[in-house]
């Protein structure tokens, strides 16, 4: 008999080995490395005892030109969630849909799902890890209970093929969870890499053999990223993250992978009593309550995708009696801070060594474009200085190590959210205008030295009987150019 040779894969990355380690090479991963059995069939046999593969047949290849269709779509019946997707869900495509225990994931697709069933749209809802009385009741919580959603909790992707193969193929079609679920093509237990990948394949030959629409849900790690190796992210159609705090009552649904549609698209939903509501307008929501007077605020328009959106970045900037001051980050990009506090060193004249600083961008949304760098240094220096930046102003722009303000894209749409929301004022690059860049007035810096004079200008001078920092206290060098 052939010996059946062991095989060691890594649960985060997909490495193979054959024998166990206790860190991943590839990843450096520790203890993630298990013992997989191999399938059973006529590749675990001897190479001489294959049978030898069949001639291939000869396929037609054709040009970049002719008539390219538009890709055939089911709207889901939420409008952010079809702005995310491109539209609606294009038929036989497969989206992998991740996010943290508890954010809302089957929220959200319960009511997508509600929505599709009630327009006349075929919608199966699998789940592997609720029984079916306890997604009626949350279906009954949300006021969905009937509405007619095809229930199953099962975990074989056979028998599940199998049954939704029966008559007309639903037009969506949702796995809860991927993780959950195992095939009997593969010997490893469910949740395993080998399991995973091959069950997530089968799944896609079966959307794209039948035109459903499938979402499958994942897992996330500590870290964030979705459980399981990078290639089942590769199969699928579509990546879409549910970001989100628990302490903040708004989610934001992400779209890192899409083929059918733009990337970085994202849609804002507010968490209601009665399930995921829509949010028109994020802007209004992330500025509501903010304080017009306090010092260490600036509203930064950024872009997420197509979508302009307006933040507050809060800065606090305090003596520090460590040898070693804290630099601590929330929705930004720490290394991001420390490059804007070297600048503001370098070339604004700010001293900043012997502080704490303190970021946050509030209503816990997560930037990550560099256009923030310009929104970051006024609030840091506002917040250093005790000057209250105005309140009808925008900030953005990138910083270069030189000290510079480059432009950013898109500034025509960044401009045009800040004057629908009421703003005076926009703080932006110098640089060549684009077509409705003036439709709001704007001061076009071109150094960070001109940021840092212009706000210690208008530093006060005494609050409670003490003088307060002027603007001779900052260092700002008569020519930083």
């Amino acid at each position: 008999m052939a010996k059946i040779q062991q095989t060691f894969v890594c649960q985060s990355c997909g490495a193979v080995y054959n024998r166990w380690r206790g860190r991943c090479e590839a990843c450096n991963g520790w203890n993630t490395i298990q013992e997989e059995v191999p399938s059973a069939g006529p590749q675990s046999g001897p190479a001489a005892t294959r049978p030898s593969r069949a001639r291939g047949r000869v396929f037609p290849l054709e040009g970049l030109t002719g008539e390219a269709k538009e890709a055939p779509r089911t709207p889901s019946g939420i409008n952010e969630l079809d702005r995310v997707t491109g539209g609606g869900f294009v038929r036989g495509s497969v989206i992998l849909l991740g996010g943290d225990p508890g954010i809302g994931k089957s929220t959200l697709l319960m009511q997508a799902s509600a929505a599709m069933a009630k327009s006349g749209e075929r919608v199966a809802y699998i789940s592997g890890e609720e029984a079916v009385g306890q997604v009626r009741l949350r279906a009954e919580r949300l006021g969905l209970a009937g509405h007619p959603v095809e229930l199953a909790a099962q975990t074989n992707v056979e028998d599940i093929v199998e049954t939704l193969s029966q008559g007309h193929p639903p037009a969506l079609t949702i796995i809860d969870s991927i993780q959950t679920m195992w095939t009997e093509t593969v010997e490893s237990a469910p949740g395993t890499v080998t399991q995973v990948r091959s069950s997530a394949q089968a799944l896609i030959r079966f959307a794209k053999t039948t035109g459903t629409a499938v979402i499958l849900v994942g897992h996330v790690t500590k870290d964030g990223q979705i459980a399981g190796p990078r290639v089942v992210e590769h199969m699928v159609d579509a990546v879409a993250s549910f970001e989100g705090d628990q302490g903040h009552h708004f989610r934001i649904l992400r779209a890192v992978k899409n083929r059918f549609g733009p990337t970085d698209e994202i849609g804002v939903f507010e968490m209601t009593d009665a399930g995921l509501a829509e949010v028109p307008n994020p802007s209004a929501l992330f500025l509501a309550g903010r304080d017009h007077a306090a010092p260490g605020t600036a509203v930064f328009a950024g872009m997420e995708g197509t979508r302009p959106l307006l933040v507050e970045i809060q800065a606090l900037v305090a003596p520090s009696s460590l040898g070693m001051p804290r630099r601590a980050v929330v929705g930004w990009d720490p290394n991001r801070l420390s490059m804007v506090l070297a600048v503001l060193e370098a070339h604004g004249g700010i001293r900043l060594g012997g502080h704490d600083v303190y970021l946050n961008v509030a209503g816990g949304l997560r930037i990550t474009e560099p256009a923030a760098d310009l929104a970051v240094a006024a609030a840091l220096v506002s917040s250093l200085s005790g000057a209250a930046l105005p309140s009808d102003s925008v900030y953005f722009g990138e910083l270069g190590l030189s000290g510079a303000v480059r432009p950013v894209s898109q500034a025509p749409a960044r401009l045009k959210e800040a004057l629908k929301l009421g703003f005076g004022k926009a703080i932006t690059p110098q640089g060549r205008g684009e077509s409705g860049e003036r439709a709001l007035p704007t001061e076009a810096l071109r150094h960070i030295a001109d940021l840092v004079a212009g706000i210690a200008s208008g530093a006060p001078r005494r609050v409670g009987g003490k003088r307060e920092r002027s603007r001779d206290d900052y260092a700002v060098p008569d020519d930083p150019f």
